[in-house]
């Protein structure tokens, strides 16, 4: 049995990248896709208890069941993606959960010792926030808030997943 505070499965893996277009490519030449990205989105959040305001462009893909986030930070404005990108270079950064009681798993975690490093308010319809484990498996780990809207867009880009035959593999969402 698990002692582990995070609820279900793993829903996603999350790169920092130094440009996002060449990760595109990467992945793509790997066969994931299509990708779905939001360029230069304003994102306010508190990191390690200081207010911040970073703009980042971010891409989404599955592979099966996996959702894959790419996400590019402009500017060195302190953040958890640069502190990441200053210590490690791009690379896995993220695991990521999607309870569907966020509040009670935000408590869970902060109950089990784990930091909470970087949080949002509620950002077009969704709260999150990365906390720090214990376990070295992770930088950190992101817990989305699993709602009417993150179920929408989870489905919508595992739907494009399915069956992709490599055509539009870039496909802008703003």
């Amino acid at each position: 049995m698990s002692s582990s505070p995070l609820p279900g499965p793993v829903r996603q893996i999350g790169y920092v990248v130094g440009d996002l277009d060449a990760a595109l490519a990467s992945w793509v030449e790997l066969g994931v896709g299509p990708w779905f990205v939001l360029r230069r989105i304003v994102q306010q959040a508190d990191h390690r208890g200081e207010r911040c305001e970073v703009t980042i462009s971010i891409a989404l893909a599955n592979s099966g069941e996996l959702q894959l986030e790419l996400i590019e930070q402009h500017g060195d404005t302190p953040s958890i993606y640069t502190e990441f990108l200053d210590g490690n270079g791009p690379g896995f950064h993220q695991l990521a959960y999607w309870p569907e009681d966020f509040d009670a798993t935000l408590r869970a975690v902060r109950d089990a010792g784990w930091p909470v490093v970087w949080s949002s308010a509620e950002e077009g319809g969704v709260r999150y926030a990365y906390v720090e484990p214990p376990a070295g498996v992770a930088t950190v780990v992101e817990l989305m808030e699993y709602n009417d809207v993150t179920q929408g867009l989870a489905k919508f880009v595992r739907d494009a997943a399915d069956g992709w035959d490599g055509s539009d593999p870039i496909r802008p969402l703003n």
